[in-house]
């Protein structure tokens, strides 16, 4: 009874402690979305908070919405407009990831993201479909109370919804790899210097980005190199950082946000992170798959190796360990066609 007692004490702590972690992650991530806010001090063009959410409940399960509730709480606690407006939006941050996670565990989505269909699925349910709650919801809340005029809903709403499934797009699957990465053993020197060379190569890329000239289109090569070098692993981070460096550039007014109103600058920064987000988890899904297929057949072809070695060897094989067949004077009379 005690022990019993003990271990239920101990698994209740560790899931405060996650649901603390979550909710400290949620509230960090936001104020540092908040940086970038674009209308009324609290909708931005990337919501990070959305991606962590949806990751937390993709790798521990539903039992963290908690954490999901008291983080977004505790961020818009301090932004109002009332409590009434605050709570209708905590709850549409609330239901959001978990209908993306609802959505993505219907289709089966393996958190790998190893195949075309995990990806499709993450962009399409877990980002666009499942954040659609929370800008509908946050949207018509601020609306309602008075903070919004009507004429200003969808603007707030495009700018929140995009901004939410943008943070799904660019965060999650940096999350997803954070928790199966461990430090490689038998790593060719190569391959630390290429790794390197790609994270110097991004740095250098994110100023050019954030400068006068309009070249965010030289993000992309870097996203081809690292997929194709290191799929998912080095796709990921080079797309956050990627869509990073076009945010710091929209909130400057810089290159190609130069000289543009606001919703022109959205349109743009929108499209080149989801552009960006997508070709990152298509390739690399694609790439995934790939190579799966290509260990399949090399297996295959190893024991379809073995299998001929044995028959030409007859080790073992019933059709060549079998002696000669005996027939009887019966059946010989009828191979000679003599009756019985």
């Amino acid at each position: 009874m005690t022990v019993a007692w003990h271990e239920r004490l101990r698994r209740g702590g560790l899931a405060a402690l996650e649901v603390c972690v979550v909710a400290a992650l949620y509230y960090g991530s936001a104020r540092l979305g908040l940086l970038q806010q674009l209308v009324r001090g609290q909708v931005t063009p990337v919501w990070p908070p959305s991606g962590i959410a949806v990751a937390a409940l993709l790798l521990r399960g539903p039992r963290l919405w908690p954490g999901i509730t008291l983080g977004a709480f505790l961020v818009n606690i301090t932004l109002g407009p009332s409590v009434p407006a605050v709570l209708a939006i905590v709850a549409g941050n609330t239901l959001a990831p978990l209908c993306s996670y609802a959505l993505l565990r219907r289709t089966g989505f393996r958190k790998e993201l190893d195949r075309l269909r995990d990806a499709l699925a993450l962009i399409f349910l877990g980002a666009f479909t499942g954040m659609l709650i929370s800008a509908t919801t946050g949207s018509a809340a601020l609306v309602l109370s008075g903070a919004l005029s009507l004429d200003r809903f969808w603007p707030t709403w495009s700018v929140w919804w995009t901004g939410d499934a943008m943070g799904v797009l660019v965060v999650t699957p940096v999350l997803l790899v954070l928790r199966r990465a461990r430090w490689p053993s038998g790593v060719p020197p190569v391959r630390w210097v290429e790794g390197l060379l790609l994270a110097v190569a991004a740095i250098g890329v994110g100023f050019v980005e954030t400068g006068r000239a309009p070249l965010l289109f030289l993000g992309f090569p870097l996203l081809f190199w690292a997929a194709f070098r290191f799929q998912l692993t080095g796709a990921a981070p080079c797309a956050l950082a990627v869509s990073t460096f076009a945010i710091l550039a929209a909130a400057r007014r810089s290159g190609p946000f130069a000289g543009h109103d606001l919703v022109t600058n959205m349109i743009t920064l929108q499209a080149f992170n989801g552009t960006a987000a997508l070709t990152a988890l298509l390739l690399s899904a694609i790439l995934g798959e790939r190579a799966q297929s290509q260990r399949e057949i090399e297996l295959a072809c190893g024991q379809l190796a073995d299998m001929v070695s044995k028959i030409t060897t007859g080790d073992h094989h019933p059709l060549l360990t079998r002696g000669p067949t005996r027939t009887t004077g019966a059946d010989a009379g009828e191979a000679d066609g003599e009756p019985r």
